[in-house]
């Protein structure tokens, strides 16, 4: 099981992290929202708990829990500009 991590991606993490001040990557996972769909959910791992599998690219980390992992496996994770807008875009086959 693995995830991908994009240059592009990877240099975000970094920046937020050097702007935050602290933190050891970032943490993705999925939650139900909804009567049957699915979110991606993102925020600071500032810990690597038990259930965690860790994904390094490009001197940064992805932080995934076990549960997340199977509907985030062979995926991509990349940062894109789309006109102002500017966000992290999961390429997922699942």
């Amino acid at each position: 099981m693995a995830i991908q991590l994009t240059e592009n991606a990877a240099k975000q993490i970094r920046a937020q992290l050097a702007r935050r001040g602290r933190g050891l990557g970032l943490r993705v996972g999925i939650k139900k929202v909804g009567c049957s769909g699915w979110a991606y959910t993102y925020d600071y791992a500032d810990d690597i708990g038990a259930d965690d599998r860790v994904f390094e690219a490009h001197d940064s980390r992805l932080v995934v829990d076990g549960k997340s992992l199977e509907f985030l496996d062979g995926s991509t994770l990349d940062f894109v500009k789309e006109g102002l807008k500017q966000v992290f875009k999961f390429d997922n086959p699942n």
